[in-house]
């Protein structure tokens, strides 16, 4: 996802969407230690960028409320 989109959910979602890309990273770093082809090998690269993103984007916001 982009920056732009993330943005602009709301905390809830965005944690949401967290736990989706842990669970999924979760899933590709089992199958990359058993062996696993993926059709897809950067989904783990992927899926770290967006949830750093995503902490990112909620430290910003936690930031904001105390300002």
């Amino acid at each position: 996802m982009k920056i732009k989109d993330l943005k602009s959910l709301p905390e809830d979602e965005l944690n949401s969407k967290k736990v989706e890309l842990l669970n999924e990273l979760i899933k590709e770093r089992a199958q990359a230690a058993t062996g696993t082809v993926s059709k897809t090998p950067s989904k783990i690269r992927l899926a770290k960028r967006t949830i750093a993103r995503i902490n990112t984007i909620l430290a910003d916001k936690e930031v904001k409320k105390k300002a």
